[in-house]
């Protein structure tokens, strides 16, 4: 007789031991780790839309979000930094949405003041938008009394930014449109600095009418001297 057995017809195929189960694949979880991330960015610029930076808690962005806490501090040490990641992540979509990258540069019209209206414009269309204007505010004040994250701010957002205009500048200087003895660092201050004050204290309307006058103004004064 022999020693092999014969499978019971009425046993289903699956619990034969010739059988194996199919392979499954295993969760991927860079995807899950992304969703999760997006979703933290998303609850942590919408709670400071909503409830202002000061009521904004690491548990509330958690719980806004579908996560752990503990997801939160596996990847960033407070909510300002989570808040930094999330605008920074919120100001690449944007420029994205209008078709540019991460090293867009300020148009080279050979029309430098046109170039410049163009992008303090856009400037004060953004900061105008409560979607950027919450958390711009909440990163500028705790960037005041949390020295490390102003650096980081300044570092990862707004220097990049800035070196837009220096290159431009330097650009316009080579055409002879910009005293060459200009300090392009300085320059663009004339423009910049001026925007950012009205808008940080509200002293008055934002407006493109006033981003046109800014650059009038500030190219009076960089014009080559005669």
């Amino acid at each position: 007789m022999s020693d092999t057995q014969t499978p019971d017809p009425k046993t289903p195929a699956s619990q034969t031991p010739e059988t194996k189960r199919p392979d499954t694949k295993a969760p991927d979880s860079s995807r899950r780790s992304e969703r999760s991330r997006r979703a933290i960015y998303d609850a942590a610029l919408a709670l400071v839309s909503e409830a202002g930076y000061a009521k904004t808690t690491i548990e509330g962005i958690a719980a806004r979000a579908g996560v752990g806490k503990q997801t939160i501090y596996r990847w960033w040490p407070s909510k300002a930094a989570v808040l930094l990641d999330a605008f920074l992540d919120l100001a690449a979509q944007a420029n994205e949405a209008l078709g540019g990258d991460a090293d867009s540069e300020i148009p080279d019209t050979g029309d430098l003041a046109a170039d410049l209206r163009y992008v303090l414009r856009a400037t004060v269309d953004e900061l105008n938008n409560p979607v950027y204007d919450a958390p711009s505010r909440a990163l500028a004040a705790e960037g005041i009394v949390n020295p490390e994250l102003g650096a980081r701010f300044v570092e990862r957002l707004l220097e990049p930014q800035l070196q837009y205009y220096v290159r431009r500048i330097e650009t316009a200087q080579a055409a002879g449109d910009v005293d060459p003895d200009v300090d392009p660092r300085i320059a663009l201050e004339l423009l910049v600095g001026p925007l950012n004050h009205r808008w940080l204290h509200r002293t008055l309307p934002l407006t493109h009418a006033y981003a046109d006058t800014l650059v009038d103004y500030a190219l009076r004064g960089l014009a080559p001297r005669t």
